[in-house]
């Protein structure tokens, strides 16, 4: 058996422009004083090289910028199968969503082999003919699903924050592979997938500034499958960023206006069964005490999460 030890392996705080960044980084130094940190690096792709740079063993262990570690995280040991190559995969373990409940590979703690992340072409820096690769890790990575919460993800500091996280996930979790597809090839995602999104695109209310977090995960959806809008940009933090400049004009005091109308058009043009209106501060605090999350296929390599 291979013992791997968290405290065995260089610690990286990747941060890009979280407001809630400082913040975050200063709870993870007061748990682990040792920690690196990489920080407004452009590029999902050249942001994971930087750590990869800094870092001092083999594999370094990645704590997103909206990420608080719980204190517990450190005393994990694992031991793998000795015939288990580790040399390509992504060790995982889930974060918490405090705004919607949802615990699952978005936003937790990742154990990434060195070597292989400075040899790997993902976002920015994909192949041209790698469609699968150009908006997130999953499908050019293997990931290896670990049990347990150890982080809680915090990407609601502002009401920017939340509607691009929402707007994300929005368009991520309507692709199949990261490509777009039609309509029968979106409703044959991945059970996991589906009700992940849904719950996006519903709860939260309860949530300092959820309800953009619910408008964002209703957009993203909706132009990616119901508009031509490229969405390779959902990578491009510089692109979101300008864009929000525009959301925050068209949709200005009538948020849960454009909200309902949003769900509406996501209802007839999808067929989605969500409602127009989302669930209430009440309705989703109630829906977070109850829901369960789907268990993870523990120590099972997958190609997504």
């Amino acid at each position: 058996m291979n013992n791997f030890k968290i405290t065995d392996y260089d610690i990286i705080y990747l941060s890009y422009d979280e407001p809630n960044a400082e913040k975050n980084y200063a709870d993870l130094c007061s748990k682990i004083p040792w920690a690196k940190r990489v920080h407004g690096v452009e590029g999902s792709d050249a942001a994971h090289k930087a750590c990869a740079n800094i870092s001092e063993t083999d594999r370094f262990i990645t704590v997103d910028g909206d990420n608080i570690v719980r204190q517990e995280f450190l005393n994990q040991h694992i031991n793998f199968d000795k015939d288990e190559d580790l040399s390509n995969c992504v060790i995982s373990w889930a974060g918490n969503n405090v705004v919607n409940g949802l615990v699952y590979g978005n936003g937790g703690i990742k154990c990434w082999p060195k070597e292989f992340v400075l040899n790997m072409r993902t976002h920015e820096n994909a192949d041209p003919d790698n469609a699968h690769a150009q908006v997130d890790f999953c499908w050019d990575v293997r990931y290896l699903q670990m049990e347990g919460v150890f982080s809680d993800v915090h990407n609601n500091a502002t009401p920017w924050q939340a509607w691009r996280a929402g707007f994300r996930e929005g368009v991520k979790m309507a692709l199949d592979r990261g490509l777009r597809v039609d309509l029968d090839g979106f409703h044959k995602n991945h059970w996991k997938n589906l009700h992940r999104l849904y719950i996006w695109l519903m709860a939260g209310a309860d949530a300092e500034n959820g309800m953009w977090a619910i408008y964002g995960a209703r957009e993203g959806l909706y132009k990616t499958m119901c508009t031509e809008w490229d969405f390779v940009n959902v990578r491009d933090f510089q692109y979101l960023n300008n864009y929000w400049k525009e959301v925050k004009k068209t949709v200005g005091d009538d948020l849960e206006d454009n909200i309902s109308k949003l769900g509406g058009k996501l209802m007839n043009d999808l067929g989605i069964p969500i409602a127009k209106v989302p669930l209430s501060a009440e309705q989703s605090k109630f829906f977070k005490t109850v829901y369960q999350n789907p268990e993870r296929m523990t120590n099972k390599l997958l190609e997504k999460e």
